[in-house]
């Protein structure tokens, strides 16, 4: 009896651990289940941002697949396998880390705070055509592209029609990306001016005209790779910001690269020349059109930061600089031609010559340290005028946004009437021409002796006009100042 209730004992236990055990089972497959739901509507949402490797930080593009961790964490699978063969074959025992002083365990959430979120960059689609972003049939011709330049920026007449040309040209070839057979050039451009002569601003005006995505990058800050600097794909990594990081709309954008004379190579120079020739050198590909790898959000690559892949084949390149240098040369080159004899040019003869910039030749600019290969992916070359005092006056008060109607519209505010005489108007414009940085000093003089009535005038609630006189701006007197009972008694007048 004893064994057979000892039998029949374990028969029941026997019993209860298979039916545990199949519990156990059903209840993994019931677990598993719901996670392939899930995984299958992960992969069905899918946002349209590109995942990148928390490790190698490469794109799912370049990586493939990525494998899913906790806290929205992406690893490819090569930096994964790499990590379990480095486990398996290393000589640490990880089983004795949890006891060892000053380790931690990290935990999973805090690795998500590590990836900023701006860094997120749109998967380019496969398959469809690329949508240009302006339309071949609303390209504005070259003259409307001038006449909407003219509303902002006095003179320079011939940059105004070279640049709309340009930039004309350059839209229609990205709007048909190919003509048959015929493959249309890009149409860079070299921008030579003094300062304060509106190189930015014309710039600034044609991205605002064509509404496309525009990077001002300065040159100066540029380094060769491997030192302390920016990178020279960092001038597309803007870009690439300005267009929220869409790559296809990038790679339809403008960038204008400010002082490039400051990259000229050094003459004489015993040390390495890391942000001269080596820099220019290292433009040639931008310039030209090649697929580059561009870190998003940063001005150099390092391990921390996602790189992406942007063609600058349709992305139209500006440059600009002052070239101080530069005169000399061209004088020294037109003085040199005939030096000797009766037909010797004065030493002194281009010395007062305001167009002197405009003789510039492509060997002037070789002499003053831009190497011939750069230049040569650089076809549209041309010059801005300093500033005289006529255009002084009329970007006083002409443009759109001039100086002038902005201050008018501050004191208007205050219901008060702000006029400047001509002869005011002259004064500014000679000490401007002293100051010698064209059009920048214009703001800063005005600045000055606009500070006392803008102070004075809210004080007063009579004050209903104000009129700048020459002897207000040489300080040898005071602004005119109407008071609004005496308008209404003038106008009465007139009336009567």
């Amino acid at each position: 009896m004893k064994q057979e209730a000892a039998s029949h004992k374990l028969e029941k236990e026997e019993q209860k651990e298979a039916s545990k055990a199949k519990e156990e089972v059903e209840k993994a497959q019931g677990e598993v289940e719901p996670t392939k739901k899930d995984t299958g509507k992960n992969e069905g949402t899918d946002d349209g941002y590109e995942k990148f490797c928390f490790i190698c930080r490469r794109p799912e593009s370049v990586a493939g697949k990525m494998i899913e961790l906790p806290n929205n964490i992406s690893v490819c699978s090569d930096c994964m396998q790499k990590s379990f063969d480095a486990m398996s074959s290393g000589q640490i025992d990880y089983s004795r880390l949890m006891n060892m002083p000053g380790v931690q365990i990290f935990n999973m959430s805090d690795m998500e705070q590590a990836i900023p979120k701006q860094q997120k960059v749109k998967k380019k689609k496969e398959g469809e055509e690329k949508t240009p972003l302006i339309d071949i049939r609303k390209i504005p011709a070259p003259h409307k592209i001038k006449a909407s330049l003219d509303e902002y920026v006095v003179g320079q007449e011939y940059a105004k029609k070279a640049m709309s040309v340009a930039v004309y040209n350059h839209y229609k070839r990205v709007a048909t990306d190919s003509m048959d057979d015929i493959e249309i050039e890009k149409s860079n451009m070299l921008m030579i001016g003094p300062t304060g002569s509106g190189k930015t601003y014309l710039v600034k005006t044609l991205a605002r005209i064509l509404d496309v995505p525009l990077a001002i990058t300065d040159a100066t800050s540029l380094t060769e790779a491997g030192y302390i600097g920016d990178d020279i794909e960092s001038v597309v990594s803007k870009l690439l910001a300005a267009a929220d990081n869409d790559v296809e709309k990038a790679e339809q954008g403008i960038i204008f690269i400010d002082e490039i004379d400051k990259i000229a190579k050094k003459k004489n120079s015993s040390q390495r020349d890391v942000s001269g020739e080596s820099v220019q050198q290292g433009m040639l590909k931008l310039l030209e059109g090649s697929d580059v790898e561009v870190p998003v959000g940063a001005n150099s690559k390092n391990a921390m930061v996602p790189l992406t892949t942007v063609n600058t084949k349709n992305i139209l390149f500006i440059c600009g600089g002052a070239f101080p240098d530069l005169e000399g040369i061209i004088k020294e080159r037109l003085t040199k031609q005939a030096s000797i004899g009766f037909g010797a040019d004065l030493k002194d003869k281009y010395d007062h010559d305001k167009t002197i910039l405009s003789k510039v030749t492509v060997e002037d600019l070789r002499n003053f340290g831009m190497i011939p290969e750069f230049l040569g992916r650089l076809p549209i070359i041309f010059t801005l005028q300093g500033m005289n005092e006529e255009m002084l006056i009329q970007i006083l008060k002409e443009p759109k946004n001039a100086i002038l109607k902005q201050y008018q519209k501050l004191l208007a505010l205050d219901e008060v009437k702000l006029e400047f005489d001509d002869g005011a108007l002259s004064a500014i414009a000679e000490k401007a021409i002293k100051k010698d940085t064209g059009a920048r000093a214009l703001r800063a003089i005005i600045e000055e002796f606009m500070l006392d009535i803008m102070y004075e005038i809210p004080k007063d609630d009579n004050i209903g006009q104000v009129t700048i006189t020459r002897a207000y701006i040489e300080g040898t007197g005071g602004p005119i100042i109407s008071l609004r009972g005496q308008e209404v008694q003038q106008i009465e007048q007139k009336n009567g």
